[in-house]
């Protein structure tokens, strides 16, 4: 049964109600034509239950605004969402892709995530690219995608909005890696629920990383906004040799925007229910509103939080990913890279929950807390205890 309006109802009752469900919910496909943005397809979701949150095609399937009941979720840079044809991923010593970083999810890999570094590319046996150089974060997510389909069904006495589609990152000499992504909701839910399979449609071993960069903004990040999070280690920060508490942040709470902060990150080892399942949310307990974030512990190990409090910038991020914080050669050196052979495919699978409420802030830090309490002070000595990752040995 759809749940919308405080009422249950089947199909054949909804049916009644109106000559289009459109009146209710649904899934729209526009295309911008103006300004940075011209060109960029994109998939407006309705819920009906005041979700709505919107999909850029041309930008890997990212989604770009979240927001519920009028109340921004999703984060916006100043760059704004700019047609990938204006991105110049190459540029500025590997740091073009901030040009066009903005909103909610801003999918990192599909084979490398972190800073720019250059690394070996023998795999790929062709004696003109000995190594290949990567820019921030990796070039999916300036990667268009071919959209497969879109629309809405009753699937399970739900009724479900749905989208996919596949990207395609790919070189001569080099990786052939595809990203096939779902999305959906369901008419009065209040969840998105995001499904990636990355396949190596190529022949030669390829290596992979992936990274869910979600970026939450005002008024869910606000003074006194909170992380609630499994956290079992605090496994490294970038600040630490420059003092945890040099600039009066930790990892706990965030301040009211400042002028001259400088971005600190740090990544969490995060622990697992008994069913797999990886919890934690961002709450703003003066409003009573928050995100939980749900992913699989094995399919993305790590956790790292990104703390951008700049006036201006104002963003916490919170980032899944396959590989510890300290990026491609690290785990190439530890043998922790995944290499996908021909055909080898890896599945993915998020879940991004609004709570609207006292109530719905209090079940789910309760329910996260019951997992794993999380550290009771802001500036945690980091371990430098990086786990063993797909079967590498310990301290390798």
């Amino acid at each position: 049964m759809a749940r919308l309006y405080d009422s249950d109802h089947s199909a054949a009752s909804l049916a009644q109600r109106t000559g289009n469900m459109a009146a209710f919910g649904g899934v729209r496909l526009s295309v911008l034509d103006n300004g940075a943005g011209r060109g960029l397809r994109m998939l407006d979701f309705h819920t009906g239950s005041g979700l709505h949150f919107s999909v850029l095609v041309d930008r890997a399937m990212d989604i770009s605004e979240v927001s519920h009941k009028g109340r921004a979720i999703g984060w916006h840079s100043p760059t704004g969402f700019r047609h990938p044809a204006l991105g110049d991923y190459e540029g500025e010593g590997g740091l073009g892709w901030t040009r066009s970083f903005s909103g909610f999810l801003a999918t990192c890999g599909l084979d490398h995530v972190g800073g720019p570094e250059e690394v070996d590319a023998s795999s790929y046996n062709y004696p003109r690219r000995s190594t290949v150089q990567h820019g921030l974060h990796g070039r999916i997510s300036a990667t268009p995608a071919r959209l497969t389909g879109y629309g809405e069904t009753w699937q399970n006495e739900r009724y479900t909005l749905w989208a996919e589609a596949v990207c395609v990152q790919a070189t001569m000499f080099g990786e052939v890696l595809h990203l096939h992504r779902r999305i959906e909701a369901d008419l009065g839910g209040n969840t998105i629920r995001l499904h990636d399979r990355v396949v190596n449609a190529g022949f030669a071993p390829t290596p992979h990383m992936l990274m869910y960069h979600v970026n939450l903004g005002y008024p869910v990040i606000d003074e006194g906004a909170r992380l609630v999070a499994p956290i079992r280690d605090v496994v490294w920060a970038s600040h630490a040799e420059s003092g945890l508490s040099r600039q009066s942040v930790g990892y706990r709470t965030c301040p009211a925007p400042q002028t001259g902060f400088a971005e600190q990150v740090w990544e969490h080892d995060l622990a697992a229910d008994e069913r797999g399942n990886v919890a934690l949310a961002v709450v703003n307990d003066r409003l009573a509103f928050g995100l939980e974030l749900e992913t699989r512990k094995e399919q993305m190990p790590c956790f790292y939080q990104w703390q951008n409090f700049q006036a201006g910038h104002y963003v916490m991020g919170v980032e899944p990913a396959t590989h510890h914080a300290k990026g491609n050669q690290f785990a190439r050196d530890r043998d922790e890279m995944i290499w996908l052979s021909a055909g080898e495919a890896r599945n993915y699978s998020a879940q991004f929950r609004v709570l609207d409420g006292g109530k719905e802030i209090a079940e789910s830090t309760a329910r996260i807390m019951a997992v794993q309490a999380q550290p009771d002070e802001d500036y945690p000595q980091p371990s430098g205890h990086f786990a063993a990752l797909y079967g590498a040995k310990a301290g390798a």
